[in-house]
């Protein structure tokens, strides 16, 4: 970073006093103060200039010859003249029928550079500034500079910074303007409490908010630091957080924030007012517009009685009932739920009312700070285009859908008048954030072992709002590398089209033949329901397994070496398989955005048909199933999975491991270590088959620690199996046993979130197994990056 030397002493930056003279005049022998005259001038002189010629400091103050002027004119021109920033000193003295303009010319910015600053770059710091160089030194900009950097601290939980502007005077009425930083330290969130809180538990509520409790990984952690913007969302995020559970009257005043005596941690205290839980009781449906048929509104009325109050759920149900009226070409009708509380009972009416509202359009949507970004990515957040009728909820919503694309730190949208009555401006005002990262990382599974991976990822490419990523990771004894391109909106639709290609290759020391799979898939997605999509895929890959053991025999017909099964020798002579097939896949999810704020489901199929050209015939499908609930006042989280698969071979063709389901899925055994094995091969290896189902029950719960630590506890039961083959006949002719043979297995997970990846660790004990299979007692998966 550059830095400047003083050759001169350096001069803090202080207001300079001007003075203005007006003088006084004879009038009659008498003296009279010129605040009782007025003043015409034949000659006006400017003097000590030297940049800014004479006509440019006459046009600042506004005077011209022969022009008659009172003392307050004057003054008035005196203060326009300091008012240019230019000067430093001005002096205005009448002198008979000449006006003496006297000025001092503020210096020269030669350099700008900055002092003291590791936390915050010279070239960060370089962009908060106005003041520029060439340009005339402002004082009272240097202080506004000072403060945005002061700012920029603060942000980062450094609230006791200082920043100094300073000039170093050079010849020739120039200076250097150098701002000398104190960063001091980061100002910690040493213990947030929570008062008023009789249905969530403190650690709940911690769950909320961005902000966290300084821990064990303080030094780590950059979300304790104290930073007053973010403490104004978490006061929101929690407001929020109450309404969508019921809470129509809940309160949370601003936070106290009391710094310690060492002023280097604050302890936080949200004070919450809850006020009562409401559910809803009667949902009902009106109009005040006439010649309306209610039948299409009223499947809208999903809202069901007995559940909690929840302004999602009536937002969701307002905005399908006007979705319903645009398709019905009334434009100017809005719905309005009116509500009516019984305090007594603790339940909520609900009214859906159909109004007639303004009849105002969109003039246009102005777009301002997406400095990368382009326009479009932005205004296909918005259903409404210039010139339709303007529906303030809808705007409203647009404004969330901005805000969720990640891209921007803020997302402002507001209306105003147009440039007629019935006409609106829709502005929308982003602050843009980097969304692009680069990392490099090291990973640990207990069957893989250590492996590095370097991976790229930019979720707005080029600005066009499209997600481009890169990975390469390697194993002890594997390559896995993906690429995958995605643009969110193709052909200006709400559908999604996805590219990625992939290369794997696996030689396992464990394992008694060597893998390789490249592949490439487009597929477009695209929405069918308000929680529901479809994805349409194609997938071309080559697929092939390769070094498998030889068996060898002696004189007698007996195995004497080591081999594989015959099965496994039979896919390798089949050399490198070409599949081409298409597929699709439907999924109804409920769980990150439903109306139900402590739970919901998943549900997803799909299908593949490979045999559009290439080598292999089949039907794969896939089923899975999700729900999630959190009870005891949501400190606890229970979830329920099920999923299974099968492979059915067209054609006369037989499975190959290479599109057959492994045993990966079920805790406790080995990823290879339930299913089909060919027990007589010396490697008895793993086949795998062509069908599995497994079903899961696990809980996370809290194990009384400090919710800043982010670990937790969960209690698991996994059930579930592999079995069929289409080629069942093993070494020397031994049948595989390949028949359906269920496997259990409970254990305890400690769960343990940390800004440098997640770690879980399982301690697994198998309840129900075949003498064959190989168990996994304990499991530990750690991600680091660095």
């Amino acid at each position: 970073m550059g830095r400047i030397k003083a050759c001169a002493g350096k001069v803090g930056l202080r207001p300079t006093v001007v003075s203005v003279f007006l003088g006084v005049s004879a009038v009659g022998g008498a003296v009279i103060p010129a605040l009782a005259q007025s003043y015409s001038f034949s000659n006006v002189v400017v003097q000590g200039n030297d940049r800014v010629d004479d006509p440019t400091v006459l046009a600042f103050a506004g005077i011209t010859r022969g022009q008659g002027l009172s003392a307050g004119e004057l003054n008035a021109a005196y203060q326009r003249i300091v008012n240019s920033g230019l000067f430093q000193t001005v002096e205005i003295t009448p002198q008979g029928s000449t006006l003496v303009i006297k000025v001092e010319e503020y210096p020269i910015v030669s350099q700008i550079a900055f002092e003291g600053n590791s936390i915050i770059t010279d070239e960060a710091m370089a962009g908060m500034v106005k003041s520029q160089t060439r340009r005339a030194y402002n004082p009272a900009q240097a202080e506004a500079d000072a403060a945005a950097i002061t700012k920029a601290y603060s942000q980062t939980g450094r609230n006791a910074a200082t920043v100094t502007p300073q000039i170093i005077r050079r010849s020739q009425n120039r200076v250097d303007l150098v701002f000398t930083v104190t960063e001091g330290a980061i100002a910690e969130v040493e213990r947030i409490a929570f008062s008023g809180n009789r249905t969530f538990s403190d650690r709940r509520l911690r769950q909320v908010l961005e902000t966290r409790q300084a821990g064990i990984l303080r030094r780590l952690i950059s979300a304790d630091t104290f930073i007053p913007e973010r403490v104004q969302v978490d006061r929101q995020m929690l407001r929020d957080f109450y309404l969508s559970r019921g809470f129509a009257d809940v309160q949370i005043p601003e936070p106290s924030a009391a710094l310690t005596r060492e002023r280097d941690a604050y302890f936080l205290t949200f004070n919450i007012q809850e006020g009562q839980r409401y559910r809803m009781n009667n949902v009902t449906l009106a109009s005040e517009v006439p010649g309306i048929d209610l039948a299409e509104f009223q499947k809208q009325l999903v809202i069901k009685r007995g559940s909690f109050y929840s302004p999602t759920a009536i937002e969701n149900v307002t905005t399908r009932m006007e979705n319903v009226g645009v398709k019905q070409g009334l434009n100017f009708v809005r719905v309005e739920p009116r509500i009516t509380r019984n305090e007594a009972a603790g339940t909520l009416d609900v009214a859906f009312t159909l109004v007639r509202g303004p009849r105002l359009f969109v003039e246009r949507i102005d777009i301002e700070g997406n400095t990368t970004t382009q326009d479009r990515v932005i205004r296909r957040q918005f259903r409404t285009v210039e010139g339709d009728p303007l529906n303030t909820r809808e705007i409203r919503q647009s404004a969330e859908r901005i805000r969720a694309l990640g891209f921007f730190s803020d997302a402002q949208v507001e209306s105003q008048q147009g440039s007629s009555p019935d006409q609106v401006v829709v502005n929308v005002d982003v602050e843009e954030e980097p969304t692009g990262s680069l990392s490099f990382g090291v990973a640990y599974g207990a069957s893989s072992g250590v492996g590095f991976n370097i991976g790229f990822s930019e979720s707005n490419f080029l600005g066009r709002g499209q997600y481009l990523g890169i990975n390469i990771g390697t194993g002890s004894d594997s390559v896995d590398s993906t690429f995958t391109f995605a643009e969110p909106a193709f052909l200006g639709r709400d559908v999604r089209f996805a590219f990625s290609a992939n290369y794997t290759e696996t030689d396992d020391d464990d394992e008694d033949f060597d893998t390789k799979s490249i592949g490439i898939s487009p597929s477009l997605t695209f929405p069918v329901g308000d929680y529901s999509r479809l994805e349409l895929r194609y997938t071309l890959s080559q697929d092939g397994i390769s070094d498998v053991d030889d068996v060898s025999y002696d004189d007698d017909g007996e195995i004497d070496g080591n081999g594989s099964s015959e099965i496994l020798q039979r896919e390798e002579d089949l050399g490198d398989q070409i599949t081409s097939s298409v597929g699709y896949s439907y999924s109804y999810d409920t769980r990150t955005n439903g109306i139900n704020p402590n739970g919901g489901i998943l549900l997803r199929f799909g299908q593949d048909f490979a045999g559009l050209g290439g080598d292999v015939d089949y039907v794969k499908t896939s089923v899975q199933a999700v729900a999630e609930r959190r009870v005891r006042n949501e400190d606890v989280t229970l979830r329920a999975v099920f999923e299974g698969g099968a492979l059915t071979m067209l054609n006369d063709q037989v499975s190959t491991v290479s599109n057959r389901y492994f045993g990966n899925s079920i805790r406790g055994f080995d990823s290879n270590g339930i299913g089909p094995r060919d027990l007589s091969a010396t490697n008895e290896d793993a086949l795998g088959g062509n069908y599995y189902a497994v079903a899961r029950l696990e809980s996370e719960f809290p194990l009384g620690l400090p919710a800043e630590y982010g670990i937790t506890g969960g209690l698991f039961m996994d059930a579930g199996t592999i079995w069929g083959l289409d080629d069942n006949v093993g070494t020397d002719g031994d049948l595989v046993d390949d028949d359906f043979s269920l496997r259990a297995a409970v254990g305890f997970s400690i769960f343990w979130t940390t800004p440098i990846g997640p770690l879980r660790l399982n301690f697994t004990k198998a309840l129900k197994k075949e003498d064959y299979d190989e168990e996994r007692n304990f499991d530990l998966t750690v991600s680091t990056q660095f």
